[in-house]
């Protein structure tokens, strides 16, 4: 059948790309299904320093091309569609696409984690200029500026505490007038003395300025929820500390997945419950949510789906 596949990778940021150089070169002619954000959450990084082999840098959707281009070059097959519906109740799997309909032997799955947002237009437009929504990935980039961190649980004074290595002053904007971390985290918190907070407070909107054709950030707006005053609060980077939610939604009932709805997988394997389905990146790890990592357990996705396929003679 023209729609059958030994395997289908779903998700193309670094682990998927990776599982397809992977696969593609083992000869399993993989099919990768781009979704709606081709190249995952680095085409939204404006710039990468902390990926292995780029000293100088690279830009994140430069990055993630040179993915797509290496395993193209091994014959992997990309489509630039959204999976609507999988069936992982027996094999061959069933995933469904612009109602068409692919079967595989081995699928992996790399749909990622986005991060939580406000919503508010302006966390869009400075995206990647003075907005971001990982503190590891961009702390760097505000060496000696102020910044604030937009939440109140263990992700925003996580991402506060990184951030108090690199910038002069860190302040937690916070909707209610205690923290809901727990108690470690914010006692480290107040005892740093870097970090401030504005309680009972949310950012309404993030101030900006476009000088020489670039775009950063200059301040916030933030209402008091008790008294609905509106200030002005000036910052050079905004970080939303909200948490991530895993891109797991079509998976739901089919896999097991922990309370947050990340893929549980077997420990030091990429195997998920459902035999022949593997799990790489950010949709199956909470912790580290970093390129290298992500790419690293693509790595380990295609070689246990080659592995598996070869135990099933296909």
């Amino acid at each position: 059948m023209e729609n059958h596949h030994k395997v289908i990778i779903i998700g193309s940021g670094p682990a998927g790309l990776t599982a397809a150089i992977y696969t593609a070169r083992a000869n399993l002619n993989p099919l990768v299904f781009e979704g709606i954000q081709p190249g995952g959450q680095l085409t939204i990084t404006t710039e990468v320093e902390n990926y292995p082999g780029f000293p100088e840098g690279v830009m994140g959707p430069e990055l993630m091309d040179l993915f797509r281009k290496q395993s193209e070059k091994f014959n992997a097959k990309t489509l630039f569609q959204d999976v609507s519906k999988v069936d992982l109740s027996k094999r061959p799997f069933k995933v469904f696409s612009n109602v068409q309909k692919y079967l595989a032997d081995a699928v992996i799955i790399a749909t990622g984690a986005s991060a939580k947002w406000l919503g508010l237009p302006s966390e869009k437009e400075y995206m990647g200029h003075g907005v971001s929504g990982c503190a590891t990935c961009d702390g760097f980039f505000f060496k000696g500026l102020e910044v604030v961190v937009v939440g109140g649980g263990d992700t925003a004074i996580e991402e506060a505490t990184f951030l108090t290595k690199f910038t002069k002053k860190v302040t937690i904007i916070h909707r209610r007038d205690q923290l809901r971390a727990s108690k470690i985290m914010q006692d480290r918190a107040f005892k740093n003395p870097k970090i401030s907070f504005l309680w009972n407070s949310e950012v309404v909107e993030i101030l900006g300025k476009t000088e020489a054709g670039k775009k950063s950030v200059v301040g916030v707006r933030v209402k008091n929820v008790k008294t609905g005053e509106i200030t002005t609060h000036r910052t050079e980077g905004y970080f939303v500390g909200i948490g991530h939610q895993p891109n797991t939604k079509i998976f739901e009932g089919q896999l097991a997945m922990n309370p947050t709805g990340y893929i549980i997988t077997k420990p030091g394997s990429t195997y998920t419950s459902v035999s022949g389905v593997f799990a790489a990146g950010d949709v199956a790890d909470p912790t580290y949510r970093q390129a290298i990592t992500a790419a690293g357990s693509g790595c380990m996705a295609a070689i246990d789906a080659e592995r598996f396929l070869e135990a099933q003679h296909i």
